[in-house]
């Protein structure tokens, strides 16, 4: 475990701050269980499904779940700014703040218009944390712990769509007891508040990002922080943070160079920065496409319309979604051994054949009285929750993360985070509908769009499994300035002549090797 985690205080940072994570994820998915209340509908004058004005309904789920898409969509550009202006630390404060006030509108809502205009208050939070927590944890890791430490943003996200799905199933029973109160439905949506009320409160406490220290001019606080997060007992001298903290140095110097020839928007600027906002946008914006959001979201319809009735769909929908909780935790023990290529091609190919089976059992079994046939289709809505938990979910944040370089990090994060929420507007406001409409026919779109993306991952995206952030430069055709993954005898002769300078003792190159 020593790799993977460097010391206990490291850990803790990226767990805690993931609290964020938990918090986006429960919102994003706590509609899939407000739908299955029958006081929601009751109380804000809404045709359940089954009943004559339903059409309607549908509509005003999908707006619920567009508007909060494009609120997060928003917030995710807000914070391609913030986090470089103010850090990481301040724009994940930020975004708590605003996702607390998000669910605090959601949960008293009066009417669908507040609603409506709460949920894309709510979805602006999710954005900033969304972009910013990843980015965050990614530039407080070492090399060879990355993949487990962001992975931890993918474990508290499936908790946090658990803790949704399963307040959902337990509210449900007050309804069914016969109360006529508003709680079953109200109080899920307050409990998005929690998570991130305990991160706003507990905040002060995690440092600043080190690589934004160093973007800031602050070089002796981000070598303390670097220090703090990467120390380990059996380093006598702290070679690797001191390392680590060099090549950050002459990386940000070549950057700052680099950058000078471009200017704003130096995303789009070069060949190399243009792949990599393509593969960030599209990695998430096609990994949506998969209709991972519309079993989340509306899994409760989907069961219903497969024969599910009263309580099942809630009760299946809260199974499902914790089955992604040991999902992402075997990706964070081993996307770092396998390596995230890998990892997102497994994925991606087990999802489209699950796609492709559960579309041809729709077509023959939906609407129908042959149980085993919808039992099969409900069989395979579940197969698609083993692969995307365990080889995409927590992968595409720890790929987005890695793949920028730090001064551009937040606009790549930004870039990324559009094209999931900007796929997650399309999904999930025509999810409700054609799911009523062309029922089995929508899951056709998905197979198409999961095919192209699962050949545009294997011909574009490279492997950044093991590199330091500076070396995935290497990958996208930039120079890195000095390298810390298969480092040369003379890079390794230049590292500890910089430690030396800097620490005041020898070190020799078979120490550095070692490390």
């Amino acid at each position: 475990m020593g790799k993977l985690i460097p010391n206990k205080f490291n850990l803790l940072v990226v767990i805690f701050v993931a609290l964020g994570s938990t918090s986006c994820s429960y919102g994003l998915s706590v509609l899939s269980s407000t739908i299955g209340q029958p006081s929601f509908y009751r109380d804000l004058n809404l045709a359940p499904q089954g009943e004559p004005g339903y059409g309607h309904t549908a509509n005003l789920i999908g707006a619920m779940n567009g508007l909060s898409s494009a609120g997060s969509a928003i917030g995710a550009f807000v914070a391609s700014w913030s986090a470089d202006v103010y850090g990481r630390k301040r724009s994940i404060q930020f975004g708590a703040l605003v996702n607390i006030v998000g669910a605090a509108l959601c949960a008293g809502s009066v009417n669908v218009a507040m609603l409506l205009v709460a949920r894309f208050i709510a979805g602006w939070g999710i954005g900033v944390l969304m972009a910013g927590i990843p980015m965050y944890q990614a530039e407080c890791s070492t090399p060879e712990s990355r993949g487990f430490m962001v992975s931890m943003h993918g474990v508290m996200i499936a908790v946090g769509y658990t803790l949704s799905a399963w307040i959902g199933f337990g509210c449900y029973f007050v309804s069914a007891g016969g109360s006529l109160s508003s709680f079953p439905w109200r109080f899920p949506l307050a409990f998005q508040a929690a998570p991130a009320v305990l991160l706003l409160m507990g905040s002060p406490w995690i440092p600043f990002s080190p690589r934004w220290l160093l973007q800031q001019n602050r070089p002796e606080e981000a070598h303390e922080v670097l220090r703090k997060l990467h120390y380990t007992n059996d380093e006598i001298h702290e070679i690797t943070a001191a390392k680590e903290f060099y090549q950050m140095q002459k990386q940000l110097e070549l950057d700052r160079q680099i950058k000078g020839t471009t200017g704003l928007f130096d995303i789009f600027k070069t060949k190399p920065n243009r792949m990599r906002a393509w593969v960030g946008f599209s990695l998430l914006a096609g990994n949506q496409f998969t209709g991972v959001l519309v079993i989340a979201n509306y899994g409760v319809l989907i069961y219903a319309s497969l024969g599910m009735k009263t309580y099942m769909p809630l009760l299946l929908s809260g199974v499902w979604v914790s089955l992604a909780v040991p999902g992402n935790i075997f990706t964070a023990f081993f996307v770092d051994k396998v390596g995230r290529r890998l990892f997102m091609l497994i994925g991606l190919t087990g999802l489209l054949v699950v796609l492709i089976f559960e579309c041809a059992l729709q077509a023959e079994y939906l609407g129908t009285t042959n149980a085993a046939g919808q039992r099969a289709a409900v069989f395979f809505v579940f197969l698609f929750i083993f692969f995307w938990s365990s080889f995409l979910d927590a992968s595409q944040y720890l790929y987005l993360s890695e793949i920028f370089p730090t001064h551009i990090r937040s606009q790549g994060m930004a870039v990324g985070m559009i094209g999931l929420f900007g796929a997650d507007i399309i999904v999930l406001v025509a999810g409700p509908i054609a799911l009523d409409v062309i029922t089995w026919k929508f899951f056709l779109v998905l197979i198409i769009v999961t095919a192209l993306h699962l050949l545009n991952v294997y011909m574009l995206y490279p492997e950044t499994a093991g590199r330091s952030l500076e070396d995935i430069n290497a990958a996208f055709g930039e120079q890195v300035a000095v390298r810390y993954w298969h480092a040369s005898t003379e890079e390794e002769q230049q590292y500890a002549k910089a430690i030396e300078a800097e620490e005041g003792h020898q070190v020799h190159v078979e120490q550095l090797e070692k490390h």
